[in-house]
């Protein structure tokens, strides 16, 4: 019986410390891309459909998107992302582009708001044992002293460590303000408020 309530007791941390989403790192030089626009001997390459979990359902739910990108600079000089080189949609309307700092913020997951499980604490589970068919006994197992404290530190610990990568990822590829010199080829992700997956044009000053 003890061994029981210590499997069950373990089955249920694990599953539901899955709650909180890990994170996939983002490697824009090493992406399959397929979607591609040209201006001026400049190409783009570009891929959405980038996070998983819990970071996608907040892109949906945001209105945001993450977009890796990849520009090969084969004009004759040296060009500014952001300033030499503009993106747009193909419908040419106007396409914004965050602020990788606020793009984090925006699609993060909240550490805090697995403190909830704190409620659990009180958790308490009653086992009934018979004697001989006629003597009962009931015990009392505070199981919410483990399973409260431990899944809210479990999941506070598995987001942060989440959002420290997806951070460090952002900041690594920020590709605004990027001089990209002729010749060369530059990744990085950038964030835009949409809530389509629309096709991008590149747009040459």
């Amino acid at each position: 019986m003890k061994l029981l309530k210590k499997i069950f007791l373990l089955s249920v941390i694990i599953l539901l410390t899955s709650c909180a989403s890990g994170y996939k790192t983002i490697n824009p030089n090493s992406l399959n891309y397929i979607s591609n626009s040209t201006d001026k001997g400049v190409l783009l390459e570009y891929k959405y459909e980038l996070l998983e979990k819990k970071y996608e359902k907040k892109e949906l739910a945001k209105g945001v998107r993450l977009i890796a990108i990849k520009i090969t600079n084969n004009s004759d000089k040296d060009l500014v992302f952001g300033k030499d080189i503009k993106l747009a949609y193909g419908n040419e309307s106007n396409l914004y582009i965050m602020d990788n700092e606020k793009v984090f913020k925006t699609l993060k997951q909240s550490p805090a708001s697995y403190l909830w499980y704190l409620l659990l604490t009180p958790l308490n589970l009653y086992t009934t044992e018979s004697t001989n068919g006629y003597r009962t006994e009931t015990n009392s197992i505070p199981i919410g002293l483990v399973v409260g404290p431990g899944l809210a530190g479990g999941n506070m610990i598995a987001a942060g460590s989440a959002n420290k990568k997806f951070e460090q990822d952002l900041m690594n590829y920020n590709i605004n303000g990027k001089i990209i010199k002729k010749g060369e080829t530059t990744s990085g992700l950038i964030g835009v408020r949409s809530d389509n997956y629309d096709a991008i044009q590149i747009e040459v000053k």
